[in-house]
């Protein structure tokens, strides 16, 4: 990815203007959070009590602006189906090796889940076969599988991208940008991957540094996951899917008459192939409690006044965690207020700001998603269900958790580097006397991690506004106010019942940001402009494809 054409023109924001928030009230942002975020929406999770109050509260908002509903039949929603499935209590898992097979744990050694909406899940020993990194990437010049068959076979992965460790002058450091995350690093990628190949099955090793969290995060779902209801989900999930501890790996390979660091070295050469481990196998039996349930997207649009085929869409997820067990203060509400309660307030704005203002030339949408905590899943089947044609979306813009503490000099973008649409966002924040500085941790991969990469992966340029990217630079306090409060954020209260409105927020910073969105949207939405992804961003080839639409 190249970045420094993009951070040249992030410089070009220098401080020149008094800071405003515009038509962006940060009282209306406070309001609409208090109430999506009070105990009276009970966390908001999918399916539970708070979630048809939640769809009113929003779809309610939308149509006193005026809005038209973008949702099925006419209305303000998109049934989202949904499938829960949760590994029972007495799984069994067999590692061979050497001759030799013992049992590996649940949470201990492995963690296994299964996204077939199937009883029981029965896999006979299938042979192992280490894949590297797994990433097949034809504008990095790159393909771990070399034509490798893996059909009945369980792949294994290594974390991260094929460069995260390597070292200067191997011929792939910076290959795939470095220390900032790709795509292909993500587990969901690998998984994805491997069911493209014909596995039946995929471990990742954890290894802490390469995943960017600890093995306590890997195994904090207990056997839970969840999915959009497939036609097929035998063609599209693995029969089952998971992580293995590094020192199970490390034993394995050693068992298989290898070395593994020896192996993760070779890995990252463009000359590795995939290696069967001689006389390895893993078997899974597990039963697994299947529900089902349907919960929805809300929906809106504001016709274009001349190109009403053409879309601008700015989104945020309204679902956050329910109620679950008491904090020490006696709270049981996941209240979900900076995650993502004032995300939606701000969509709710920027409508307000569009309707109140000239008819864009082009369509604006505006869409409040349904689980993204389980997966990023009312996107998605947005995403293979849009109410407009996704080439033919000019840009998403999604706002997920943002600051709550003020005025600040800057905004921090996630994922910096990959698209045109960061120059329309620093000339929005020139013109409020701000800068734009670049996710200071691209490899926590948080670009990969909201609601907006839905789209982006089928080629819509997207923007992420994400206050979890880093401290923004507070005019009172600085960066090291701004670290603090994410920080805090994070260690506290990020999924927890202590995410509510306080006394001592300040949206003025906040309704800042939700600004420059507007802004730069506003400015796509009476031009004929059709950003694109820059050279080296994964996702600029699958625009191209659908090149012939936009002429």
């Amino acid at each position: 990815m190249r970045l420094i054409p993009v951070l040249a023109a992030l410089a070009l924001a220098a401080p020149a203007a008094a800071q405003t928030s515009g038509p962006i009230s940060p009282d209306r942002l406070l309001e609409h959070t208090r109430v999506l975020a009070s105990d009276d929406f009970a966390g908001r999770a999918p399916g539970g009590a708070g979630e048809p109050k939640t769809i009113e509260y929003i779809a309610g908002e939308f149509k006193k602006l005026g809005l038209k509903p973008a949702g099925e039949n006419g209305g303000w929603t998109q049934d989202v189906a949904l499938v829960r499935t949760q590994v029972k209590p007495g799984s069994k898992y067999t590692l061979t090796a050497a001759g030799q097979s013992r049992p590996v744990e649940q949470s201990k050694d492995v963690m296994v889940t299964g996204l077939r909406p199937e009883a029981r899940i029965q896999v006979a020993p299938a042979p192992l076969v280490f894949v590297g990194y797994g990433v097949t990437a034809p504008e990095r010049r790159w393909d771990d599988f070399k034509g490798h068959d893996l059909k009945g076979k369980v792949a294994v992965f290594l974390i991260n991208d094929p460069d995260f460790e390597a070292k200067a002058g191997e011929p792939v450091a910076g290959r795939f940008g470095g220390p900032a995350a790709t795509y292909y690093a993500r587990w969901t990628y690998k998984y994805e991957e491997a069911v493209r190949r014909g596995a039946v099955g995929a471990l990742i090793v954890h290894e802490t540094a390469g995943a960017a969290y600890g093995w306590s995060t890997v195994i904090a779902p207990a056997g839970e996951s969840y999915d959009v209801v497939r036609p097929d989900p035998a063609k599209e999930k693995l029969a089952f899917q998971g992580w293995m501890q590094r020192d199970v790996a490390v034993d394995l390979f050693r068992r298989s008459g290898l070395d593994f660091e020896a192996e993760k070295a070779r890995a990252r050469t463009e000359g590795f192939r995939p290696v069967e481990l001689k006389g390895a196998t893993f078997a899974a039996d597990f039963q697994l409690d299947v529900q089902r349930l349907v919960s929805r997207n809300v929906l809106a649009a504001l016709p274009g006044s001349k190109h009403p085929s053409e879309s601008i869409m700015y989104a945020a997820h309204w679902d956050a965690f329910g109620v679950g067990a008491p904090d020490a203060s006696g709270d049981t509400v996941r209240h979900g207020a900076a995650d993502d309660a004032i995300g939606v307030a701000g969509v709710i704005e920027i409508a307000r700001a569009f309707a109140r203002g000239p008819r864009p030339e082009r369509t604006i949408v505006f869409a409040a998603w349904t689980a993204e905590e389980r997966g990023l899943l009312g996107s998605e089947y947005y995403a293979q269900h849009p109410s407009y044609p996704l080439a033919t979306s000019v840009a998403n813009f999604t706002l997920d958790v943002l600051q709550t503490r003020g005025p600040s000099r800057d905004v921090v973008l996630v994922g910096a580097g990959q698209n045109e649409l960061e120059q329309d966002l620093a000339r929005a924040a020139r013109a409020q006397g701000r800068t734009v500085t670049p996710d200071p941790k691209p490899e926590r991969a948080l670009f990969y991690r909201a609601d907006h990469f839905s789209v982006a992966r089928r080629g819509v340029p997207v923007l992420l506004l994400m206050g979890l990217g880093g401290g923004p630079d507070l005019v009172e306090g600085g960066r090291a106010a701004g670290d603090a409060w994410v920080t805090d954020y994070t260690a506290r209260c990020y999924h927890q019942p202590c995410d509510k409105v306080t006394s001592d927020w300040d949206l003025r910073g906040a309704a800042q940001d939700v600004a420059l969105v507007y802004e730069a949207g506003r400015a796509l939405a009476n031009s004929r402009r059709w950003p694109d992804w820059n050279a080296g961003s994964e996702f600029k080839a699958l625009r191209a494809e659908t090149a012939a639409q936009r002429r």
